[in-house]
């Protein structure tokens, strides 16, 4: 008989095990390597990438992308989940911050989070990577959100800091 892969997220879980976590990324790398291989179209790599991780993620509640669109402008690009915020300035929220220092934001209760911006109001804790193109220039920003307290970690942060080295070179 054959089988039928079940992702994390049509199990019905709404998280992983740190050794099921690290499976899931390795997993998404993967998969991510294979569709982007000699792509060199952001819109399509975006939303491959949101929907790849979207899937093998059940904690995300939203996977997207934060395209840099002006000097200290992010705007909404392809992404998987609720309805999200059209534009962020650099100096808002997550996003911004993520986007104004370079670094990647780990954030285990938005409410914590000075000026953090409720796009959606069930999410609780986020975790938004920078993205860079090959020449070092900001690119926009990967975020993922989820409606439970601290449900990214260090892992997380591993996990999609590497698959944005593996974006870079597709964007």
């Amino acid at each position: 008989m054959e089988q039928t892969y079940i992702s994390p997220r049509q199990s019905g879980r709404s998280s992983l095990e740190p050794d099921e976590k690290r499976v899931a990324y390795r997993d998404a790398e993967q998969q991510l390597a294979g569709l982007l291989a000699g792509l060199d179209d952001p819109v399509a790599v975006m939303a491959s990438a949101a929907s790849v991780l979207f899937h093998a993620l059940p904690q995300a509640s939203f996977v997207g992308f934060y395209r840099v669109v002006a000097p200290g402008l992010l705007r909404v690009g392809p992404y998987q989940g609720p309805v999200a915020c059209i534009e962020i300035p650099f100096e808002r929220g997550v996003c911004g911050a993520a986007a104004r220092h370079g670094k990647t934001q780990l954030v285990p209760d938005v409410d914590a989070f000075p000026g953090h911006i409720a796009c959606d109001a069930g999410a609780r804790s986020e975790i938004v990577v920078p993205l860079w193109r090959r020449d070092e220039e900001l690119v926009g920003v990967l975020d993922l959100d989820s409606h439970h307290l601290a449900a990214f970690d260090e892992l997380d942060q591993e996990g999609l800091e590497r698959i944005g080295r593996l974006l870079r070179e597709h964007l």
